[in-house]
This record gives structure tokens, sequence and C-alpha cells, in this order.
């Protein structure tokens, strides 16, 4: 995240410790963690940890027993809880929309209690709607019953950010949808961040979220006793301690490919042609690329270099013209899908290959497996933390 688009605000957990009268030991117990500002820093832990509790003492919606939290140096308790939560945004596993209200009455609701004009509220509806990728005219009428899960966390987020807070806390927040729309939300959201530059603390159970998402993975034990506090990429090449290494389970060579895009490595040509380029010529083109070692594939694209259909020498064998030839491209990949994504695309096409788009859809080259294996086998198997964590897990 740049200086130049970070809003967010620094947090620092100094110390702090919840207690419960009818529990033996803390649910958090000194805990200490500095999380940078303009940075997503996600909680990831057994369930019973306290990774939620801890998330929630931001915002007071659970006191502290003891210790202190700082938001942008200002210590939260000397701030009344209501203005607190005015200004940090909170989202939810189930949205936590109010379901007698429309999409456009959930999205306003800070900004009505700040005071805001009618104007300016509609105004901001809008913008945060279409910030999500929710059409105001088509969403901003309707109640939460009348969306899918996946649109109901859409207008969660939008809600958590209409006042334009500085901090977002996102508790599960994705943890209701099917796999899919997931993937879809966890892409949408980093998005975001890259627009913001919000200071995001993420809960999640799910340890290949934690590391998709995360610019930093605090690993927590019993009390929120941090076991490690690190960059994913770090944690993946050197878990500090069996514990973690459980949490990094057996696929961390998996979970690796999801800390780069496919911006990151050198894709294959392949050949590429028009679409109103005859047989002879896509030959032509599929000869050189096969010669000289890339793909034995040529893609079909139109005058605006949009990827159409995908030819094998072996297709051009049998066709009697490109319109009837190889394979339509239903879904092509983003440059800047992560390699995690592309592995899931590969395994899922008989020939091991994938298209690769720019951001506005224009070709720009072919994706392997062996691409992916040979990105694996070359990159640095440790990386070094960003800075020096003390034993606490607190940024010195």
């Amino acid at each position: 995240m740049t200086d130049s688009v970070r809003t967010g605000v620094e947090i620092v957990f100094y110390s702090v410790t919840k207690s419960y009268p009818a529990q033996a030991l803390p649910a958090v117990d000194n805990f200490s963690l500095t999380i940078p500002a303009g940075e997503i820093v996600v909680f990831v832990g057994p369930s019973g940890c306290g990774k939620t509790t801890s998330l929630r003492m931001i915002n007071r919606l659970i006191e502290p027993t003891s210790g202190t939290i700082t938001i942008g140096g200002k210590d939260a308790s000397t701030i009344a809880p209501d203005e607190l939560r005015r200004g940090i945004g909170y989202s939810i596993q189930q949205a936590g929309l109010f379901p007698h209200l429309t999409v456009a009455k959930n999205v306003a609701t800070v900004p009505a209690l700040l005071g805001w004009s009618r104007s300016k509220i509609s105004e901001r509806v809008d913008e945060m709607l279409t910030l999500v990728g929710l059409d105001p005219s088509l969403y901003r009428d309707r109640y939460p019953r009348q969306l899918s899960g996946g649109q109901q966390q859409r207008v969660g987020v939008a809600r958590a950010l209409a006042a334009d807070p500085p901090v977002l806390l996102m508790d599960e927040p994705f943890g209701a949808v099917d796999p899919i729309t997931r993937a879809s939300l966890q892409d949408e959201f980093l998005r975001l961040h890259r627009e913001l530059g919000k200071t995001i603390v993420f809960v999640t159970h799910d340890f290949a979220e934690a590391v998709k998402l995360g610019d930093r993975i605090a690993v927590l034990g019993a009390g929120s006793r941090v076991l490690q506090y690190d960059t994913p990429a770090a944690i993946l090449a050197a878990p500090a301690d069996a514990t973690v290494a459980g949490f990094v389970g057996a696929t961390a060579t998996i979970d690796r490919l999801g800390l780069a895009t496919l911006s990151d490595i050198t894709l294959a040509p392949g050949g590429v042609v028009g679409a109103d380029a005859d047989p002879a010529t896509a030959a032509k083109a599929l000869h050189t690329a096969t010669a000289n070692g890339l793909v034995d594939a040529v893609v079909i694209v139109n005058e605006d270099r949009r990827p159409l259909r995908r030819v094998s020498t072996a297709d051009l064998t049998t066709a009697p013209s490109l319109a009837e030839a190889g394979t339509p491209i239903a879904r092509s990949l983003a440059v800047t899908d992560t390699l995690r994504d592309a592995l899931a695309a590969l395994l899922a096409d008989p020939a091991g290959i994938a298209v690769v788009v720019d951001e506005a859809g224009r070709y720009l080259g072919i994706v392997t497996i062996d691409l992916l294996v040979g990105h694996l086998s070359t990159a640095t198997t440790a990386s070094a933390p960003a800075e020096e964590l003390d034993a606490a897990g607190a940024l010195r």
C-alpha cells in the first residue's frame, strides 16, 4: 500500500486483557500488537482463541478489562462509544443488514446518524453501491430478502464504508457464502483496498483466505497469544513453531501461489491471429510458436484483441475454416488474478492452457502448468519481514 492512497490509521494494542467472571482464564491475555496504517492484518487461530473478542475491543463492542488500545494515536477508551463506532466500519458474517430497511437506507445508516444532508446521503449511497459492483438503479430500493448472499455481503461492505471511516473491522465476512461467490468477494475486497487504503482488521478461520488477503497475518493461540506475526510469505516459508505449521498445513506450496499474480510471471506468447485470418495464416503462427518451444496454441482475437477461440495444430487439420476451429474461450484469466486462481483454471482445462487478458480484456498471452511450476522452483523460499517484531508481536 503506497502512502499516496493510504487513508487508514495505526491501531496499537498495549497489554490488553479481557476477563469474564465465570471463566478461570482470560479470553484475551496480555495482547500486544501493532497494526500499521493502511494495511490488512488478518487474525487467524482456532475457535475460542479470542480473535473475535480482540477485534470487537477495537470498537468497544467489548470493553477491555485492562490495557490500552489506540487508534490513530488516540486512546479508544477516551472516545464515547457511539462516536467511536461511527468512525469505524464494521462488517460481519451474514452481512447483518436491517431486514425492514431498503438497501439504500441500510447503506445510509451511519451518514444519517452523523447528520448528513439528504442529497449528500443519496449521492454517497449511489457511490458506494457502484463501488461494490451493484447498480444503484437496480438495487437501492430492494430489501435484503430480495438479494443473494453475495449481494447482501456487498451491501454490508458498502454500509461499513459509507461514512469513509479510516478503520474497517471484518469478522468472517465471507464465511456464509459459497466458494465461487467467496472468491469473487475476496477479489472485490482487494480491489477496494487498493483504491481506498483503509486500515483493515480481518478475522477468519481459513488460512488460505488469510494468505490471499493479508498484508500481515497474526496467528493466535489461546488467549490471543501471538504465535507468529509476519507477512504471508514469511509464515509460509518458515512457520514459527509446530502449532503455526499446523495452520499452514500441507498446502503451503499451493498457498504460496496466492501471493503472486499473473503479472509477476512471463507469459507464453503463443500465436495470435485476427478473426478474419485463414487457416494457412493460423498454421504459420502455430509453426512459429512451436518451433520456438512455445505452446501449441494460436488464439483468434477480434479487432479489439479480445480472445474468441483457441486453436491447436490438431484442430487445424480437421477444420475447414477458423470460424469452426478449436475451442471457444468462455473465460479468460485477468492479469491481476493470482497464480492460485490460474492453477484452478488450468486443472479444469483438458490441455492445461489458459488465456490471459489485461484489465481491458485484451489478449496478453498464455499460462500453462509448466510456467507455474517454473515460478515456484525459482521463487525465493523465504521473505524477510518488513519490520522487526518484538517477542509480543508488536512492531518496534
